[in-house]
């Protein structure tokens, strides 16, 4: 009895403790405006990351510029203007330029020197220049 009884606590604890990967809930774009590298992408949090070579420059006033540099040397560096706002504690991004069509970043972790961002289907992790 004491046992069933120990094993419903156990399991009440685990679903009933915070979670460790907490989404950060931004206030403005205070928070992240600046230059950050994005070195990579993955689809799962704790899953295999794939090396980028990206910055990210959150401007004042909603720009996000894009600059990639492409490492099989076929286009070089390729730079572009994308709009961005903070709402509901998020990041809301155009997914590409010259359309409305926006996708919503949630900030998994955040702390004065790195950022993981949630997007659509990937995972972004970046560093602060």
């Amino acid at each position: 009895m004491i046992k069933k009884h120990v094993k419903l606590l156990l399991l009440a604890a685990v679903f009933l403790a915070p979670s460790v990967n907490a989404d950060v809930t931004l206030k403005d774009d205070s928070e992240i405006i600046g230059k950050w590298k994005l070195y990579a992408e993955a689809a799962k949090l704790d899953g295999e990351k794939k090396s980028l070579i990206t910055e990210w420059e959150f401007k004042p006033g909603g720009v996000l510029k894009t600059t990639a540099t492409d490492t099989r040397g076929r286009t070089n560096e390729m730079v572009i203007d994308l709009k961005y706002s903070i709402e509901n504690g998020d990041i809301k991004k155009q997914a590409s330029p010259g359309r409305e069509k926006y996708e919503s970043c949630n900030v998994v972790e955040k702390d004065s020197s790195g950022m993981v961002l949630k997007c659509l289907y990937l995972y972004y992790f970046l560093t602060k220049l």
